[in-house]
């Protein structure tokens, strides 16, 4: 009897510590916080690491127009031809000319390398397209092909058609091309046929006639659709850095990237030249993605549209001297700049009677777009004494534009910036002008190290409620001397979120960054999508948006543990959590990090609810080393995982105990 006492005594003393071992959380979920903005988690879309031309834009055909400085890079010419300028198109005026060679066996053509290769999947269809006339009279036969120079077979050819073009005027003709193989590493061959008429070619192009929503001008699918699967609330365009240029020549200009894509000019693109250890000086902007086309994507993913434009200020890294002359548009000269910010607003949402909603109404949407934000500048900065002392460089232009768009769209939400940095000088100096100068949100940038993630839970939790609203518009963790896609920073990425997600109320939006890379042609890691010419992965960083923008809610609860937020602080042994309610499923929705190397158990108090029931949850945790990451080869290795809990009954409320394992990310959704 002793023994069976001591052993009762014993068991009860070991339950009394586990308990007392388990991290309590406490949610209570009868009280609605702050609304979760249906902008919360977006995408941030930038034309680096061929995110567009070689990438989502699903043109196959490099310096389509010849209007590459070089006029035939990214071609080989055979036989006769010649590179001439006054083509039918008067921003992209240059065309090539294919004459006879004078022998029917010597052979006149063209032959474009693509991006990294002209990539067929066997069964796919492609169309080609070109616009081509016989300026002399008459007819021409050009043969197209799909072709693999290092084939050891008897025909390099492997898919051929013929376009037939004939008479003086230039004209579009068309061919579809069907690959009976899977090609990674093709070309495209044009030949003039034998002795036939003078031909002149101009805008080449070659799209998968399977095209996000089947549009001739159209996405690559596969990219598309992983972006639609991110359930994002806003898709900031077109950048970034990008947007100001190098130089204010190379600056993004909006209205060079709508209309006809003929007749859309090419654009320098600044990455091709910014890093020396990844250099591509074949690095244009077609503009075939324009700003028509990013709207018509926020339209397919039912989120709004955040497009930046330039506020007159080029690259500040690259030209930190604003007195320079030529390098910066003085501030009594910026007319024109703010006149294309008010006619982007036209172009989205004007009537068709208008000139800049004619042009979109020609483009095929008579509608509006319905946009509501518009961000000015990216990542511009003033200067205080100490630091140049330049003054107001970024803010006084700011104003201007304010000013300007505030008169005559008085609802338009615009968005400010703190600079490139998350703290700092500079950071510090632009934070209160924000709030002087009245914008809607203001644009934070923050790529930091581990330490940095881990150590700042609760950055939101003491901003000014009185001030502007916050858009976390670029962050990633960059690992210490890691600084590439790897489960671990992915992870300390979902920690920083449950401190977006817990701050709703400020933080509006949020978007990681960058989106997109080839893996033969990146120049910044690390990036949510990776992909070839043929495949695509998606990061754990990418699952991990995913996770919050699927299970963002409508309100935030109070979740704390012993009275503070669960932002990894003293004695929270690296939990990071935060808690959601959403009023379309009745769900609680809760988010629980683990970012510690041992398992860790919870005990989750759901105030509020009563009786035992099923919490579904989704689980993202490693898989062997923290350095893993999905590849082309295995794109699931690391990807979220279904499960499910047993919710107690507890004296006062509903119980949900577990074990979260070490470096997991967790979400649980219970039904109230």
């Amino acid at each position: 009897m002793k023994l069976r006492l001591f052993t009762s005594a014993m068991a009860f003393m070991a339950a009394m510590n586990m308990m007392a071992a388990d991290h309590v959380i406490d949610v209570k979920t009868t009280k609605l916080g702050a609304p979760v903005q249906s902008t919360m988690y977006g995408i941030f879309f930038e034309d680096i690491n061929y995110a567009a031309d070689g990438g989502l834009y699903a043109e196959m055909v490099k310096n389509r127009s010849f209007e590459f400085p070089q006029r035939l890079m990214g071609w080989r010419a055979y036989g006769k031809f010649e590179v001439r300028n006054d083509g039918p198109f008067e921003r992209n005026p240059h065309y090539v000319r294919l004459s006879y060679s004078g022998h029917r066996d010597k052979f006149t053509g063209l032959e474009n390398e693509g991006f990294f290769g002209i990539a067929t999947k066997k069964g796919a269809t492609y169309r080609f397209s070109v616009w081509a006339r016989c300026p002399e009279g008459g007819k021409s036969t050009l043969e197209v092909s799909f072709v693999d120079n290092d084939t050891m077979g008897e025909d390099q050819r492997f898919a051929t058609a013929k376009v037939n073009v004939s008479g003086k005027e230039w004209k579009k003709y068309t061919a579809e091309l069907k690959s009976p193989v899977t090609e990674p590493k093709g070309a495209l061959r044009i030949f003039l046929e034998g002795d036939k008429a003078t031909t002149d070619v101009e805008h080449v192009s070659l799209f998968p006639t399977d095209t996000w929503k089947g549009r001739e001008n159209g996405m690559r699918k596969d990219l598309a659709q992983a972006l639609a699967d991110m359930h994002p609330g806003v898709f900031r365009f077109p950048g970034g850095c990008i947007v100001e240029g190098t130089d204010l020549e190379s600056r993004y200009q909006w209205k060079n990237s709508v209309g006809p894509v003929e007749n859309r000019p090419l654009n320098e693109n600044r990455w091709r030249y910014t890093f020396g250890h990844r250099f591509f000086p074949d690095y244009y902007q077609s503009y075939g993605l324009g700003f028509f086309e990013f709207f018509q994507l926020c339209e397919d993913f039912g989120c709004e549209a955040l497009p930046v434009i330039s506020c007159g200020l080029s690259c500040q890294f690259q030209n930190p001297d604003p007195t320079k002359p030529g390098v910066h548009v003085p501030v009594d000269q910026l007319d024109d700049y703010i006149q294309d910010a008010l006619d982007l607003v036209e172009f989205a949402n004007g009537p068709v009677d208008s000139k800049w909603g004619k042009v979109r109404a020609d483009m095929g949407h008579p509608e509006p777009f319905n946009l509501k934000y518009l961000g000015v500048g990216n990542e511009q900065w003033d200067y205080d004494e100490q630091h140049g002392g330049f003054g107001p460089v970024f803010t006084e232009r700011l104003k201007k534009f304010s000013d300007a768009l505030r008169s005559k769209y008085p609802t338009l939400k615009l968005i400010g910036t703190t600079g490139p940095n998350s703290e700092g000088w500079d950071f510090d100096l632009l934070q209160p002008r924000m709030k002087e100068l009245k914008v809607d949100l203001y644009d934070e940038h923050y790529y930091r190290n581990e330490q940095w993630f881990l150590s700042h839970g609760l950055r939101y939790d003491s901003y000014d409620r009185k001030g502007p609203r916050v858009f976390a518009g670029e962050y990633a963790c960059h690992g210490r001397g890691k600084k590439w896609n790897h489960f671990e920073t992915s992870l300390y990425e979902a920690a920083h979120m449950t401190g977006i997600e817990r701050n709703a109320d400020l933080v509006h939006m949020a978007t990681y960054a960058p989106l997109f890379a080839h893996v033969e042609g990146w120049q910044w890691r690390p990036d949510a999508i990776w992909f070839d010419n043929l495949r695509s992965f998606k990061s754990v960083s990418y699952y991990v948006q995913q996770m919050f923008a699927m299970n963002k809610g409508t309100n935030v609860l109070s979740l704390t543990m012993q009275g503070k937020p669960v932002a990894g602080q003293e004695g929270q042994d690296g939990l990071f959590a935060s808690s959601v309610f959403d009023k379309q499923t009745g769900e609680v929705i809760i988010k629980v990090v683990n970012t510690s190397k041992q398992s860790q158990p919870l005990r989750l108090n759901l105030q509020g609810i009563k009786g035992e029931r099923t919490a579904e949850t989704l689980t993202l945790n490693w898989n062997g080393s923290l350095d893993d990451e999905n590849t082309l080869d295995q794109p699931e290795k690391i990807i979220p995982q279904s499960g499910k809990l047993t919710v107690s009954s507890g004296k006062k409320n509903a119980v949900l105990s577990d074990n979260l394992p070490a470096m997991t990310f967790r979400i649980y959704k219970v039904k109230k």
